[in-house]
């Protein structure tokens, strides 16, 4: 009994201790997930514990059971809004990206170690995924919000690409193990049950659930147990037919998560708590599965191989699979750069050292050297990359908080948090009068608090800096009344350095806008050695609140915009782009002026777009 008891204080303290060093995670800038793993290794049996633990087969369990979870909650999460930007590209890149980084790496592994090549494309293999707790957990807690193209491609790549990978890994083993066991054919096939049958599964079993939901009563709590317990059962019973648990889960996931339902909310609430439990949970044991000094023994391989990986097997990878569709090159590079591995590596790692593979031992270490690095170089480096690429986009139309409350089954009223910053619009107005755009029957005061406590409203009321409002609101509001609670300066100036300082109607005909007549008069009166009235450069944009200058008109954006006179400003910039247009797409006219795109709606049509003068930013 004091053994057992011994085991549920120690584990209890190891996930408690991983919890809390949450709060040290963005202070230090350092993923949370390498912060779990480190809490193992210093638990474990070189750590300062000592616990010694070297049972791969449970740890296999539990990193399955753990990725099935997490993988559950971030299908949740995915709203079907981003497959029609990311859908087609990810699946290009959970296939043909991972068989190239595979065969890239594979054939470098190989050099590098001077083994045989089953055991290099093994090793390959293993690494040649990314992982969806990593990606999911850095993407969505990062700090940073990315353009829909990029955040839906890497989010449905990340929980597509494990039925490959793992095929890959169970064909090497078995070519290790029993050279003449597989043929081109046993592959294709397993390759083909794999994605057939986890396809189908996981869309019958969501579909299922999801009727199945409005149908049944229960504790709020009780609905993310329900929506758990049948999840894991759709991954081991897909597993059983042959099929991918891991795409089941999450296609599962993705179904149910978009049938807005009143179970929903209340599973979407306890599925948090459940996935970083997992990613904890499993983090934390497999610290204790390593032995640091074994990784240091192969530090230098691990470096190597993570060096290739992220310089040349990744965006070869990423560029071979994205260049069908068109992706800039901005966004190529930010992909190729967050091709996290985390999680899934190690547990596929674990594989081999459970059926004895020649050389799992090493492949193993070199893994998990592979993934402290990238979590530590790429992890870290996901909000500078993203500046630096230029695919973030600006974060400041969103409330501080929402939730849904159901009052039927098919009827629901969402809350909204605000809170009124220095300088914003809202100090000094009644919470019920906050703005004159929207209808007064859209828009209701639920609670407003002041000093952490609840203020009685009454038409005395004010707001003041700091207060936090809740409202009920109906309809699409909610960014319009952030922009007013919001700093509204800081606010401006962070929406002009991004869009530019001029807004622009999608509708506007090229040929109507007064700055393709004073850049025609312009460039006639260049010509003709006169100067331009001042009357005209002010005429620009009536919406603007300064003049930035007219520098850099020249033959090449007299030239775009003649050529485009007769379209509107959408038709010009729909017939530029390649791909679906999101948030943040830019539209060079010349090396002075661009438009981007400020606002889609749920549709993929232009609501906004800014005009920008680069030499501003000069």
């Amino acid at each position: 009994m004091d053994t057992l008891n011994f085991i549920y204080v120690v584990a209890a303290l190891l996930i408690f201790v991983s919890i809390m060093t949450s709060t040290l995670s963005a202070r230090l800038g350092v993923p949370l997930l390498l912060l779990f793993l480190a809490v193992g290794m210093l638990a474990g049996e070189e750590g300062v514990m000592g616990i010694q633990f070297a049972d791969y087969n449970l740890a296999n369990f539990m990193g399955q059971a753990a990725l099935a979870c997490i993988l559950l909650d971030g299908g949740l999460r995915t709203s079907l809004q981003s497959f029609r930007v990311g859908l087609k590209p990810a699946v290009t890149l959970a296939s043909w990206g991972v068989l190239a980084t595979v065969m890239v790496l594979g054939v470098f592994a190989t050099w590098l170690l001077d083994v045989d090549w089953r055991l290099g494309v093994l090793m390959a293999a293993i690494v040649g995924s990314t992982d969806a707790a990593a990606v999911f957990s850095l993407l969505r807690n990062g700090g940073v919000k990315l353009n829909d193209r990029v955040q839906a491609t890497l989010e449905i790549e990340s929980g597509a690409n494990d039925p490959l990978a793992i095929l890959l890994v169970t064909a090497m083993i078995a070519l290790n193990l029993d050279p003449a066991s597989q043929g081109i054919g046993d592959i294709a096939l397993m390759l083909i049950s794999q994605i057939g049958i986890g396809l189908i599964s996981g869309l019958i079993a969501g579909w299922g659930l999801s009727r199945l939901l409005p149908k049944v009563y229960l504790a709020e709590g009780m609905y993310a147990i329900l929506i758990l317990s049948a999840g894991l059962a759709v991954f081991g019973a897909t597993n059983m037919l042959g099929g991918s648990g891991f795409l089941a889960v999450y296609l599962a996931g993705v179904v149910i998560g978009n049938t807005k339902v009143r179970a929903t909310e209340h599973v979407l609430r306890v599925m948090d708590s459940f996935a970083w439990l997992s990613q904890a949970g499993l983090f934390v044991v497999l610290g204790l599965l390593v032995k640091p000094s074994s990784i240091l023994e192969v530090w230098h391989y691990s470096l190597l191989i993570f060096l290739f990986l992220l310089f040349v097997a990744r965006p070869f990878a990423v560029a071979s699979s994205l260049l069908p569709f068109r992706f800039g090159w901005r966004e190529t590079g930010f992909i190729s750069w967050v091709g996290l591995r985390g999680a899934v590596p190690i547990t596929l790692a674990i594989i081999p050292v459970t059926m004895q593979v020649p050389g799992a031992d090493l492949a193993f270490n070199i893994t998990f050297g592979v993934v402290i690095l990238s979590l530590l170089a790429q992890g870290t480096t996901i909000p500078m990359m993203s500046r630096l690429f230029r695919v973030w986009v600006p974060t400041d139309h969103e409330p501080k908080a929402e939730h849904e409350i159901w009052v039927g089954d098919q009827a629901n009223i969402t809350l909204y948090e605000f809170e009124v910053k220095a300088g914003a619009f809202a100090i000094g107005r009644h919470p019920q009068s906050i703005s004159s755009k929207v209808n007064s029957n859209e828009i209701s005061v639920f609670a407003v608090v002041r000093n952490e406590r609840l203020l009685t409203v009454n038409d005395e009321t004010i707001l003041k800096m700091g207060d936090v409002v809740w409202y009920a609101i109906r309809g699409d509001h909610a960014a319009n009344i952030a922009k007013i609670f919001n700093n509204t300066a800081t606010q401006y100036q962070k929406n002009s350095e991004f869009y530019g300082d001029w807004l622009l109607s999608p509708h506007a005909l090229i040929a109507d806008l007064p700055f393709y007549n004073v850049a025609t008069r312009t460039l006639n009166n260049s010509r003709l050695g006169r100067l331009p009235p001042v009357a005209s450069a002010l005429d620009v944009f009536t919406v603007a609140p300064t003049v930035t200058g007219l520098s850099g008109i020249d033959d090449e954006l007299i030239n775009r915009l003649t050529e485009a006179q007769n379209l509107t400003v959408e038709e010009y910039m729909l017939s530029q782009f390649n791909t679906e247009p999101v948030k943040g797409d830019e539209i060079r006219l010349n090396d002075s002026w661009s438009l981007i795109v400020r606002d889609v709606d749920s549709k993929g049509r232009i609501r906004g777009i800014g005009l920008k003068n680069l030499n501003r930013d000069k």
